[in-house]
């Protein structure tokens, strides 16, 4: 028997080419749908907070990233997404904040070094 394998076996596949195809209405629908099957698959929420990123809807796209790190408080990705979030609500405090966990773990990193820049110079 041949297994058929598309990105319906990979649903998070198929939310992320949505995205990158700019299907975002279409993606939001699916991705929610997703979300509803597995409220703490933290790809999924970041994929979601990436989104809602892109979307510029910066209260929906924190609160997908509050519940990234909720499960994983140290994930670079999303502290570093969740930073520039604040820094466009002008909430420097809290990106400081987040910029600092990333550099806890790895202090070389650039764009977190960068963001810090960003708000000192604002």
């Amino acid at each position: 028997m041949i297994k058929l394998v598309g990105l319906f076996s990979y649903p998070k596949r198929k939310l992320r080419k949505l995205v990158r195809e700019g299907e975002y209405k279409e993606a939001v629908e699916f991705g929610k749908s997703l979300e509803e099957k597995n409220p703490n698959d933290s790809d999924l929420l970041f994929i979601m907070g990436g989104l809602f990123y892109i979307l510029k809807d910066a209260k929906t796209a924190l609160n997908y990233f509050d519940r990234v790190l909720e499960i994983n408080g140290y994930d670079q990705e999303t502290l570093l997404l969740k930073a520039n979030v604040h820094v466009f609500l002008k909430e420097f405090d809290i990106a400081i904040e987040s910029c600092n966990k990333v550099l806890d773990v790895d202090f070389e990193n650039m764009e977190a070094k960068n963001i810090l820049e960003r708000i000192q110079t604002s």
